[in-house]
């Protein structure tokens, strides 16, 4: 199984310092609802961890984020691809769960979903949380520029980046996946 995750806030997505609370904030980042198809299409088992703190804020309900989520995927399958699977932590920073990004909980899940390991798997995020979480879990790293990508890099400490790949964005990075036929 040719396994991927991806961050959704700022990778797929336009993010918010304010979240993303409604259907209508939620807004594709251009060419990365295309990226995730052409993903699909080539094998890849596409998948979805990410933090969302604002059911714990109380900003959205679960059913608000279902929506957001459906959106996500029809657009994917309007474009000719599929995201396998959502996963995500509704918990607030102080919770102290196991799911919310760096920890490893959201990755488990989706090791246990679908019955394989995501170590070398490539995982594709724009924050810190997202760079340690796949180190943690013995994926791939891959930053983006889009999001908090750009103050990611910024404020990133020596060599707090090492052995992570940088592409300006998510249609960038699967371009480059493509292209060379195995893993970036």
């Amino acid at each position: 199984m040719k396994l991927i995750i991806l961050d959704r806030d700022g990778v797929i997505n336009e993010d918010s310092d304010d979240y993303i609370k409604s259907l209508d904030e939620w807004i594709p980042i251009p060419g990365s609802i295309e990226a995730i198809a052409a993903l699909s299409r080539a094998g890849y088992t596409v998948t979805v961890a990410t933090n969302q703190s604002g059911i714990a804020r109380k900003y959205f309900d679960e059913y608000e984020l279902a929506g957001m989520h459906q959106k996500m995927c029809s657009l994917v399958e309007d474009a000719g691809g599929e995201i396998s699977g959502v996963f995500f932590c509704p918990h607030g920073p102080e919770d102290d769960c196991e799911c919310r990004k760096p920890r490893t909980g959201l990755l488990e899940q989706i090791e246990c979903e679908f019955g394989t390991s995501v170590e070398d798997a490539p995982f594709v995020g724009d924050s810190a949380k997202d760079i340690l979480a796949a180190k943690l879990a013995g994926c791939r790293p891959v930053l983006v520029l889009t999001g908090k990508g750009k103050a990611t890099l910024a404020e990133a400490g020596e060599g707090e980046l090492a052995g992570v790949e940088i592409f300006a964005s998510l249609q960038e990075y699967v371009k480059a996946l493509l292209q060379s036929g195995s893993p970036v």
